[in-house]
Parts: structure tokens; C-alpha cells; sequence
């Protein structure tokens, strides 16, 4: 699985680029592709991005963060779900229109993408970048829309799927979440006043923001210098949210408040369940960090089975979910996990994670448990067998790649090398969450879109033969 990019923005603040960096570094998590930033003086727009994580676009000398410094900025860090991991697909897109300047910051997949690039392709706009994203600028940009009252809630109508958006005009931040509320985004305060909006909270602590409240699924939020304002492009309680509770189970961090629940807390309650409905006979209960921690946590407290470490994860090692390829993948696994041999060895080990997606990533570390000497392990999962992509800005690439798609436990079993299996159950995963079971997408699991996909569509359903003309030197 991979997740498609982290969002942060700030309005009014002298040290907004500073600020949007330390930001940037809490999302990494969730893309680690590309980052950038955009900032603003209230007149003009200027913007940087580059491939590789945060801490290597705005490396230490290179002055472009200095260059960079204005009192607005949004940010962007980028793992791709529709389009190729290219400098010419890092965010924020600038743009400059009949309105003036707009820098795009995109969280998400849209549905529609391939239908609306072909219907503005046919008038004869050109595109310079093969993500989805691109076509929100010319969406924006279409003089009927320009003229409407209000130009970014007719565009906002237009798109379909999974969107988080942040949009920096020279005197304004503008933030918009889908009506469904696929992805998160949250609104905090500086201080000083400024307000803050990001993908997560987590990304407010390390800058002494205060968390103020999550962005309501068709909300568009506005940041200038009267402050905040919000209005809405569709009338709230007309559309059920379709939260991805894979941000709970996966991809937010612990620290993270999100769908109205801390994630931490979440995760243990998903391993007290899965304690109760999948149990084993065991002497200890380890984690694969670090996602699949509090649910062993947890885990441990309903069994009763001692907990520990028996895997040292390398902070060193980007999340091997979100890197482009398998062999990528398969080596950063080797590298990223280490076995503590005095925890496992002659040991009857229950292993918890929290998904398992393709299985060949796990197979190798059960393989390193062998290894180090475990003698019986006992493979437990946090959510219920993955069998169908997902079209809303998680990348589970086909179905066939999915390990459990077409083979039942046992083959799974078999599959991994481990001596049993046990997956969370629908009802039970549900029962953990804060919200209502119907306000969550559940698509991955059971094959119901709250939103219909295109059923052609892939990650690389917009490159078509463009992608060569603008390929650049990485």
C-alpha cells in the first residue's frame, strides 16, 4: 500500500517557511517521493520543489529556504497514486491564469481524472505533467468557471473521488475537503494567531500550534487577513462520510487525531479485538514497527502475553509501503527490520501487523524470524484480508497483486510460513472506531465504492506516450 501526499499550509506568520518545513518533516511518513513548498508576500507566488524527501529538497547551504521566505506558504510531500514518481509531478503546482498566480497542493485520487483531461485535451489545452492534480488548474482556469459567483465551489462540483486541496493564491490560502472526507485535514493555531491547516495534527506539535478542529467533508475553509472563514460546496448531512480507515490502521501517526479519535488509541483498541477474536497459544507478542505497535500493545493487554520487541526498526529506512518498487521494497525491508534473536529464539511468537498487502514483504521477515531461532509464529493482522484496489488515493496497484484476493487462509498461511493466520473481522474493526460503521469506506475490504471508479483507470492511466517528452534527470 502507499499513501498519496501530506498537506500543510499557513496563513500570516513571519516564520511560515520555517514553519511549513518542520511541518513537512512531521508528514513524511506519508510521502516521500517528492516535497516543495510555495510561499507568498501578498503579491506574488514563488515556488520549489524537488525529488527525494524534505530534509534533501531544502538540504542544509543550499539558501532555498531564505529564498523561499514569506508570511504565506503551503507544502506539499508526495507519494504517487495517479501519475509517475517525477520531478515534473512534485507539488505544489504553480500556475498563472487570467486571475493571477495559484499554487495546487493535492491529497487524494480523482475518479474523473481520465474523463476530464480528455474532454479539456479535445478543446485543445496541453498538459504538462501526467497527474490529476493538473487538472484542477485548468478546471479553475475555464473562462464559464471563472465567471461563477463563486469560481471554486463550481470547480470543487466538478470533481469525483478523494480529495484534500490546498490552494495559495497571492492574498489567500484556500483549503477544501471532499464531501465524502476520504482523507484528513485539521486546522490549527499559532500563538500568534496564525492559523494552520495540515493533513494531520501531528504536524502542529513540533511547531507549538494548537489543534482547533478537523475540516468538515465539503468544506472550504479560507485563510487571509481577516483570519478564517468557511463555507461549504455541498450542504452538510446531504452526503455520508466515507472516512479511509486505513489512516487509522496504517498510515497516520500515533500522535495523530483523526476522524475525531487519537490513532493510538484506535490501534490498541484494534488489538484488544483481534486479541479476543483471533487468539494463540504463545510466550510473546511482538510488533512489525512501526505501524503494527499499539495494536500489539494491545494485543498483549487482552491476551495476557508478555510484550516485546523482537523487530528494531531503522528510523534510517523510509517506509517500504511507499516506495515505487518491489525490489526497492524487498531490499529496504532487509535493511529497515532487524531480528532480536534473545526475544524470539525457541520462542512461540505471535507477530502483529497491521495489514498485509502484497505478503512478499512479510514472507521475508518471517523468514528472518526463522532465522533467529522462533519455533512456532503466529501471524495476527489488524484488519480484514485485503481483495480489492483501492481508487481514492491508496495504491494497491491491481487486485491480482493482492495477496488475498484469490487464495483462501490456508493458502495464505502457506504462503507466509507461518504456522497460523488471523485477521481482524469487518464487524470487529468497525466496532473499535468512534464513528458510525456506515461513515467509514471500506471499499479495500468488501468491494463497495462509496464513490464509482473508473474501472480502467491505474496509476498510469494519464501517461500515455506524454510522460517521455517531459521526463527529466532525476
Amino acid at each position: 500500500m502507499k499513501e498519496s501526499c501530506g498537506l500543510f499550509g499557513i496563513f500570516g506568520d513571519a516564520e511560515a517557511v520555517e514553519k511549513t518545513y518542520f511541518g513537512l518533516h512531521s508528514l513524511q511518513h506519508r510521502g516521500q517521493e517528492s516535497a516543495g513548498i510555495a510561499t507568498s508576500d501578498g503579491e506574488s507566488i514563488q515556488c520549489y520543489t524537488g525529488m527525494g524527501n524534505v530534509s534533501r529538497v531544502f538540504r542544509s547551504g543550499s539558501n532555498t529556504l531564505e529564498q523561499l521566505r514569506n508570511p504565506i506558504a503551503i507544502g506539499h510531500v508526495r507519494y504517487s497514486t495517479t501519475g509517475s514518481s517525477k520531478s515534473v509531478n512534485s507539488q505544489p503546482l504553480l500556475a498563472e491564469y487570467s486571475r493571477g498566480q495559484v499554487a495546487v497542493a493535492h491529497n487524494g485520487n480523482l475518479t474523473n481524472a481520465a474523463f476530464l483531461r480528455d474532454e479539456f485535451e479535445a478543446y485543445g489545452s496541453i498538459f504538462k505533467s501526467t497527474s490529476d492534480t493538473e487538472i484542477i488548474v485548468h478546471l479553475l482556469a475555464k473562462p464559464t468557471h471563472i465567471s461563477k459567483p463563486d469560481a471554486l465551489v463550481h470547480v470543487l462540483n466538478h470533481l469525483q473521488g478523494a480529495y484534500c486541496l490546498l490552494f495559495l493564491f497571492s492574498d489567500a490560502i484556500e483549503a477544501a475537503r471532499d464531501p465524502y472526507g476520504f482523507r484528513p485535514l485539521c486546522i490549527g493555531q499559532t500563538e500568534s494567531g496564525s492559523y494552520v491547516v495540515a493533513s494531520e495534527n501531528c504536524a502542529f506539535d513540533a511547531i507549538g500550534v494548537k489543534f482547533v478542529r478537523e475540516v468538515e467533508p465539503g468544506e472550504i475553509v479560507r485563510l487571509d487577513k481577516s483570519g478564517l472563514s468557511s463555507r461549504f460546496f455541498v450542504k452538510p448531512g446531504t452526503v455520508t462520510p466515507a472516512h479511509c480507515i486505513f489512516e487509522h490502521i496504517y498510515f497516520a501517526k500515533q500522535n495523530s487525531r483523526i476522524f475525531g479519535e487519537n490513532v493510538h488509541e484506535f490501534r490498541k483498541k484494534l488489538g484488544r479485538q483481534l486479541a479476543a477474536e483471533q487468539p494463540a497459544d504463545a510466550d510473546v507478542v511482538i510488533p512489525v514497527p512501526d505501524s503494527g505497535t499499539s495494536s500489539a500493545i494491545g494485543y498483549a493487554e487482552q491476551s495476557r502475553i508478555p510484550f516485546d520487541m523482537g523487530m528494531v526498526r531503522s528510523h534510517y529506512i523510509g517506509r517500504t509501503f511507499i516506495s515505487p518498487e518491489q525490489k526497492l521494497r524487498e531490499l529496504q525491508v532487509k535493511l529497515k527490520l532487524a531480528m532480536v534473536k534473545e526475544v524470539v529464539d525457541g520462542k512461540r511468537v505471535v507477530v502483529v501487523d497491521d495489514s498485509i498487502v502484497r505478503g512478499t514483504t512479510t514472507r521475508g521477515k518471517i523468514r528472518s524470524l526463522r532465522e533467529a531461532g522462533a519455533k512456532e509464529i503466529h501471524m495476527r493482522v489488524s484488519c480484514p484480508p485485503l481483495r480489492f484496489p483501492c481508487f481514492y488515493g491508496v495504491d494497491f496497484p491491481t487486485k491480482e497483486e493482492l495477496l488475498a484476493n484469490n487464495r483462501n487462509l490456508e493458502q495464505i498461511k502457506d504462503f507466509l510460513g507461518v504456522d497460523s493466520i488471523g485477521y481482524m473481522s469487518l464487524e470487529g474493526m468497525l466496532s473499535c472506531a468512534a464513528l458510525p460503521g456506515d461513515h467509514y469506506c471500506t471499499a479495500c475490504w468488501t468491494g463497495e465504492y462509496p464513490v464509482e471508479p473508473d474501472a480502467a483507470a491505474n496509476k498510469f492511466s494519464l501517461e500515455r506516450y506524454q510522460l517521455r517528452m517531459f521526463d527529466e534527470e532525476e
